[in-house]
């Protein structure tokens, strides 16, 4: 399971790549996760139903309001943005298209949870005295989904081993 993660609302270009994205998954057999909302999270959905591919959306509402019609089976949280944290931990590991602060957020629990990310254009991060965090830069949508299922196998033990502690 590869999750998707970008912006409500995003360029044309993030939109056309996170659909890609969604396609290139399904050819692979991989189950797509994201908010279930708009923007690339519909975009990746619709390329992945496009090819029959399988969608999972993890809703930040008590309902289905605001779910895009290409997620196949939603998951009704009421969480708001702390929802990121399932849609995080359901994957092997990440595609990060563009984004904003919700974007940033999942890229930031990804991190502390050691799961592999992949950016196609979305956050890039340095700070002084520390090694930049491995975010693993993709070129495009073929080569993101190649480098996620890459990374994801690699990734010993099962999903979520363990909760980071206080301070990593």
């Amino acid at each position: 399971m590869i999750s998707v993660v970008g912006g409500d609302r995003a360029s044309e270009a993030a939109l056309a790549l996170a659909e890609e994205v969604g396609r290139e998954l399904a050819d692979r057999g991989c189950a797509l996760v994201c908010g279930g909302r708009g923007g690339v999270m519909e975009a990746a959905c619709r390329g992945a139903r496009s090819r029959g591919g399988h969608t999972i959306g993890i809703l930040p509402t008590k309902d289905r309001s605001g779910m895009n019609p290409y997620v196949e089976f939603p998951i009704v949280t009421g969480l708001g943005f702390a929802r990121n944290a399932v849609v995080v931990l359901s994957a092997d590991a990440l595609i990060a298209v563009e984004g904003s602060y919700g974007t940033l957020s999942e890229i930031a629990l990804a991190l502390a949870y050691r799961k592999p990310i992949v950016s196609l254009g979305s956050w890039s991060f340095t700070r002084d005295g520390h090694e930049p965090p491995p975010v693993i830069q993709a070129v495009d949508a073929r080569d993101a989904v190649e480098k996620a299922m890459a990374a994801a196998r690699s990734t010993a033990g099962p999903i979520a081993e363990e909760v980071p502690k206080h301070g990593d």
